[in-house]
Order: C-alpha cells, then sequence, then structure tokens
C-alpha cells in the first residue's frame, strides 16, 4: 500500500484475527486498519453461493406466527465443535439488528421476533466457512 491509499472501514463489516480468533463488527466508519496480536485484521467477505461444499450455509428464511424462523441451510448445518454456526444475525430495513448466538449443542437455527416484510438480510458466521448472507 502507497503512502496515499487510505484503508477505510464501512458499517456492517466483519474482520476476524487469524491469530487469535476475535471477531470484530464495525459500528462507526473510519480510516485506518483494524489489527490485532500484531497484524492487519481479514476483512470476511459475504458468501452468496454454496459451490463445493457438502454443507449448506446460507440462511433459509420461513415465516412464523412470531416473525421468522432462520434456518441456516437448505439441510440442517452441522453443530460440533470443530464445525458449527456461531452467529446468526438479521438486518432491518430501518437499520436495526437482531443477533442471536449459538453453541455447538444448538439446533443451527433460530427464531426472530421480526416480521419478514421488515428483513433486509440474514447472515450467519460458520467457524469453519466465515461469512454468509441471504438477501430478502
Amino acid at each position: 500500500m502507497t503512502i496515499n491509499q487510505k484503508i477505510m472501514t464501512t458499517r456492517g463489516q466483519i474482520y476476524k484475527c487469524e491469530i487469535c480468533g476475535n471477531i470484530v463488527e464495525v459500528l462507526h466508519e473510519g480510516q485506518g486498519e483494524l489489527v490485532c496480536c500484531g497484524q492487519p485484521m481479514l476483512l470476511q467477505l459475504e458468501k452468496t453461493e454454496e459451490v463445493g461444499l457438502t454443507e449448506k450455509h446460507l440462511p433459509v428464511i420461513e415465516k412464523t406466527e412470531k416473525g421468522i424462523l432462520v434456518k441456516i441451510g437448505s439441510v440442517p448445518h452441522p453443530m460440533e465443535e470443530a464445525h458449527s454456526i456461531e452467529w446468526i444475525k438479521v438486518e432491518r430495513k430501518d437499520g436495526r439488528i437482531c443477533r442471536k448466538h449459538l453453541s455447538p449443542k444448538d439446533k443451527p437455527e433460530m427464531e426472530f421476533n421480526v416480521s419478514p416484510e421488515e428483513v433486509v438480510a440474514v447472515y450467519e458466521y460458520c467457524n469453519l466457512h466465515r461469512l454468509w448472507v441471504t438477501r430478502v
């Protein structure tokens, strides 16, 4: 990078430290590089197509009486210590975010008290295959 190039973060971006595993979500846009453990954190690119993986990762959204049920994968994603979904995030049209964390003991799904009409996108983070998104 040259001196004239400026690194900009964008609200909502997800970064991960490849050394310690810290994950950061940008809440306020700014200039500068996100660094952890002495090295730049890696921007987690949003995946939208499942190519070459046997496990399915794209969030599937179903309408319920209370709002929406988000299931990870068209077939249930594995939930084991070595391979699991860490969290699911719902982004709403008004900019509000709903996020729920999962453990390897949980089912790869979560219900949100959000009207389907309010949903812009649903994200999920797999500890192996990283960040996935379904845009509505």
